[in-house]
């Protein structure tokens, strides 16, 4: 039988919505019917930012609650991610909504130069972010922008601020962070093998590099990420029209690398999750 792989769509982004990117959700009403798009395509996560009226960031938990619900009830089983990210949001304000016990959450172990701005996570804040994921319950997705964050990863699990196993995300093709290299995910998966060897993995290929991250996980083994977050071009001749189309690239791919897309159970038990459970009154 071929190897399942776990389709995550990243639906939204911190990035504002422009003129020449209608597709990208931004209320929660669209946020839910593009989610519910994606799932029928193969995605088995959803990766959430949410926004508000102005569609700046939010950290609002009712914004995030709303989202949560409609994906629970319209995509039975579908794992729920919140992103903690920093652009655009305070520190303070960051893990506010991880009370709603989403099934994940992200979770950067360190700090990066982005190209515009730094990335700031620093000890403390990671720290706290892990024994809110912790204390309720939810799964973190770590975020590895830079190399170091693979160990301060490591040193978390081993102070017993991760549960094991962990599941990690290489993000490659930031301009100042990983570059998006064959050989260094291939470095990046032996170190995680021989750090955390139980570990599950994943990689997010930015820009132009989605497509050819994508073969690449497929083919050494991972698991995957699309959406219009890290890549609002389909290809260079026009834009992607949802992110369903990008999902359903992914899992076309799939059959072509010995792979098959992960249905919501079967990447459950993948990522060692529970059966999914209902929102936390908001």
């Amino acid at each position: 039988m071929s190897q399942p792989a776990i389709i995550t769509v990243a639906i939204t982004g911190a990035i504002p919505r422009k003129a020449d990117t209608p597709a990208v959700p931004v209320t929660p009403s669209e946020q839910i019917e593009s989610t519910q798009e994606a799932f029928e395509a193969g995605a088995s996560v959803v990766h959430i930012h949410v926004r508000n009226p102005d569609e700046s960031p939010s950290s609002d938990p009712a914004l995030f609650g709303r989202v949560q619900e409609g994906v629970s009830n319209h995509c039975p089983g579908m794992i729920i991610q919140f992103s903690t990210g920093g652009r655009g949001r305070e520190q303070s304000e960051r893990g506010k909504m991880l009370y709603l016990k989403p099934d994940m959450a992200s979770l950067a172990t360190g700090s990066v130069n982005f190209p515009k701005q730094i990335y700031e996570n620093p000890p403390q804040l990671v720290d706290d972010l892990a024994s809110t994921m912790l204390a309720c319950d939810v799964k973190p997705e770590i975020e590895v922008f830079d190399v170091a964050m693979l160990y301060n990863a490591k040193a978390l699990a081993d102070r017993g601020l991760l549960k094991r196993p962990c599941h990690v995300q290489f993000v490659m093709g930031i301009p100042n962070a990983l570059p998006a290299r064959r050989k260094l995910l291939e470095f990046l998966i032996d170190e995680l093998k021989d750090l955390m060897p139980d570990a599950t993995w994943a990689a997010a290929g930015i820009g132009r590099h989605q497509l050819e991250v994508n073969e690449w996980c497929l083919e050494l083994g991972g698991h995957v990420r699309t959406g219009l977050e890290d890549n609002i071009k389909f290809d260079k001749a026009r834009l992607a029209r949802s992110n369903a189309e990008l999902v359903a690239r992914v899992a076309d791919l799939c059959a072509t690398k010995g792979r098959r897309p992960a249905g919501p159970a079967e990447a459950r038990q993948i990522l060692q999750l529970p059966p999914a459970r209902k929102p936390t009154a908001k």
